[in-house]
């Protein structure tokens, strides 16, 4: 898949957890759990913008590792503010769908570019 597609999908993903931070603050005068998953949330797209300028194969790899656990501990913040019914099922099930779809293509750009070493050494 493209950079710029992934990237463009990355600041998505960091705008609709933007609006539902706002949202939990103005609405829920919600404020850790909802900071929480935005730092991870936004997180993602900001490791995967560093990864694609990376210095080194490994530099780029260690980049997209990190973009790979800010997705799981955003899967973590989703599920406890959904299990706390601060977000509805279907936002859940939407930034849900998001960050996966972010994990699977991170995890196969860090799987590709590990043969891709391997492979030329």
């Amino acid at each position: 898949m493209d950079k710029k597609i992934i990237l463009s999908k990355c600041i998505s993903f960091s705008i609709k957890i933007n609006k539902l931070r706002k949202y939990l603050r103005e609405t829920q005068r919600e404020y850790n759990n909802s900071d929480q998953l935005q730092r991870c949330g936004t997180s993602i797209g900001a490791n995967y913008s560093e990864a694609c300028d990376a210095e080194s194969k490994a530099d780029f790899i260690h980049k997209l590792g990190i973009a790979q656990k800010e997705t799981n501990e955003t899967v973590y913040w989703l599920k406890v503010l959904h299990g706390s019914e601060l977000i509805t099922s279907s936002t859940y099930e939407e930034l849900m769908a998001d960050v996966n779809e972010l994990y699977k293509i991170i995890t196969a750009s860090i799987k590709t570019a590990k043969t891709s070493m391997t492979n030329n050494q």
